[in-house]
């Protein structure tokens, strides 16, 4: 039986979104529905000169915004907040047909600019207040920290999750007062189009927000160079290049990369939930995941009733091409990205590694589907041992003490994301805590930390540089001015006075402001 589209993607509805993107002369990009390869849209691909005139639009559109209230910016994010749970469902089917993941995954991600926008509804008002401090001259003198917006920042956003990076990313900078100039994958393009098309709906200006269309190499160029800020997530060969481009630009840039992300199982840990957390970190959305789990470790006196448990609810699962909650797991995102897993898998067997299940391509399926795939014996000289397959795959390994299993975890170039489980939780944080990761969940995959949108998370090492959420997730968006201001001509010597008399007294000063505290 064919699969059928939902009603919502009618061929109107896509060209109107696909209308937004400016292009001139840059042709354009077959976007496909990933479960059975069909066309969905022609995507126009955007040449530097369309990138330099949304530039101009969003500049000429920042300036009108930063001088908006903050009131009254805040005031278009409460409508949109309830704009996107109403159009949940149809945002689900937009992000399924064009990334393949299950529909649990894909209403899951609609939640998460809905939640950013929670957050920053509620802190931007004291984050973004001027904040008057005390100068050098006590009572005479004040200095005062004011956030301005950066201005225009480009945003960069992957294909595994379109909708939350190209949207949620957006928000704090647009609360700031800053216009978006965003790049999409060219195979995820339609869910942030609509979401860009509800804020509008919700009131945000027309020209604040721009998108244009195109392959890295034909468009990142521009795109950075016109840039006051970028926002990256995606590979960390990719973000090593985005950053070296705006080091030399001297601006800003937060970076979210890789991660071959490890999780340690303690002695006392409950396996019921161990194995039904590490059936969500493996092969959550098919394993395209930045933060989800590519390698666990195991204490060996639990190591074979976790393997056995786990290998039994794997094959379990239940994979296939729905626009229901049916399926357990989804497709991968497109026929290039499953060969690219296959040759992982292949490499580990070609070298010694043991298929425990999985370790196929499903054609049967849709043409970019993989089993979901456990191995056992997988070595650093693995493409699968050191490298982010970025797909259903993950790795057990044995470990004696726990001294070794946080070391074999640290053992990466990668920092990302790591998880923990153990009765005893504070035994488990203590683990934790030596793991050289910017996320680490007690108990949990990854939701936990990454649904907290008051801390920052962020990766270290080869994992990326800065974070999103938090303060630092808006702060970063702004510049700090200080707007310093002397009531009276006090500083330096009064006219005719001996200087060292008056060196004499600043040095006195200076010890009388130790002493009272005051600064």
């Amino acid at each position: 039986m064919a699969l059928q589209r939902p009603a919502s993607l009618t061929d109107d509805f896509l060209q109107g979104l696909v209308a937004r993107v400016p292009s001139t002369s840059g042709g354009s990009w077959k976007l496909t529905e990933v479960y059975t390869g069909d066309l969905l849209v022609e995507l126009p691909q955007s040449t530097p000169a369309d990138i330099e005139r949304a530039y101009a639009e969003a500049r000429a559109a920042q300036r009108e915004w930063a001088a908006w209230p903050l009131k009254e910016r805040l005031a278009v994010f409460k409508r949109a907040h309830a704009l996107f749970i109403e159009n949940a469902q149809t945002t689900t089917d937009l992000i399924q047909a064009e990334s393949g993941k299950n529909r649990r995954m894909a209403i899951e991600e609609t939640c998460d600019p809905v939640m950013v926008m929670s957050h920053y509804l509620k802190r931007a008002p004291h984050l973004l207040k001027p904040v008057k401090r005390g100068g050098p001259i006590p009572m005479l003198s004040t200095s005062t920290e004011i956030r301005q917006p950066k201005g225009v920042v480009a945003i960069i956003a992957p294909w595994n999750f379109p909708f939350a990076t190209g949207i949620s990313d957006s928000i704090s900078a647009l609360m700031a007062g800053n216009a978006i100039v965003l790049k999409p994958d060219n195979k995820t393009a339609l869910s942030p189009l609509y979401g860009i098309s509800m804020l509008e709906q919700a009131g945000l200006p027309k020209g604040l927000f721009q998108v244009v269309c195109g392959e890295g190499p034909d468009v990142g160029p521009t795109l950075i160079d016109h840039a006051n800020y970028v926002m990256f997530t995606g590979s960390t060969s990719t973000g090593r290049v985005i950053g070296e481009r705006a080091g030399r630009n001297l601006i800003g840039c937060c970076l979210e990369l890789g991660g071959k992300n490890p999780m340690i199982v303690l002695e006392d840990a409950d396996l019921d939930e161990v194995v039904q957390g590490a059936i969500f970190g493996a092969f959550g959305n098919t394993g395209q995941i930045c933060m989800h789990i590519e390698r666990m470790y195991l204490p060996e006196s639990r190591y074979d009733e976790f393997r056995d448990r786990f290998v039994a609810a794997t094959e379990a699962l239940t994979i296939g091409a729905a626009y229901d909650f049916g399926p357990d797991m989804g497709s991968l995102v497109s026929p290039d990205h499953m060969e690219r897993v296959r040759a992982h898998v292949d490499d580990a067997v070609a070298k010694g590694a043991t298929v425990l299940t999985g370790g196929k391509a499903r054609p049967d399926l849709g043409p970019a589907f993989f089993e979901p795939t456990i191995l056992e014996g997988v070595t650093k000289d693995m493409l699968a041992g050191v490298t982010e397959t970025f797909g259903p795959v993950v790795a057990l390994h044995r470990y004696r003490t726990v001294d070794e299993a946080v070391a074999l975890a640290n053992d990466t170039d990668y920092g990302l994301n790591a998880s923990v489980w153990g009765g005893d939780v504070a035994t488990a944080c203590q683990v934790g805590m030596r793991i050289e990761s910017g996320n680490v969940n007690i108990n949990d995959i990854l939701a936990t930390a990454f649904a907290s949108k008051g801390t920052p998370s962020g990766g270290v090492k080869q994992s990326g540089v800065g974070a999103r959420h938090g303060d630092q997730g808006m702060l970063k968006y702004t510049d700090v001015q200080n707007l310093a201001v002397l009531k009276k001509q006090v500083m330096g010597a009064k006219p005719g006075q001996d200087y060292d008399t008056y060196v004499a007294g600043m040095l006195g000063g200076l010890k009388m402001m130790r002493k009272t505290r005051i600064r």
